[in-house]
């Protein structure tokens, strides 16, 4: 929000560990990271909390994370790389959600940089 083009895009796969990122740090309510994970509702995270989120990710999340790691929606982290390979069984379809090193680096520089963000 403030910066007209100031945008970040993320997928179905990264946005929705990312969001378990997000609900781990207890920065926003419950009510909100659940209206986040639909796409189109123009949820908005204010500029304080945008910042937070940012602080937090830099400070407590990427350090976890080599530049060769990524994060699942479980939380469990892992060094294997993503081969896109689609898990349909219901006991591995968590497998299919996992966000990198470099994209939430990415999600902390846009939210610290940010006047709060919009989900479209």
């Amino acid at each position: 929000m403030g910066s007209e083009g100031y945008e970040l895009s993320a997928n179905v796969w990264t946005w929705k560990a990312a969001l378990e990122v997000i609900k781990s740090l207890d920065i926003i309510s419950e009510g909100k990271v659940r209206q986040m994970s639909y796409n189109a509702t123009g949820v908005k995270v204010e500029q304080d909390d945008a910042h937070f989120i940012g602080e937090k990710i830099r400070d407590k999340i990427l350090p976890k994370l080599a530049p060769n790691k990524r994060i699942y929606s479980d939380l469990s982290i892992t060094d294997e790389p993503d081969d896109k390979t689609l898990f349909k069984d219901d006991d591995d379809q968590w497998k299919n959600y996992s966000v990198d090193h470099d994209w939430l680096k990415e999600f902390s520089h846009f939210c610290l940089r940010s006047k709060g963000f919009q989900i479209y």
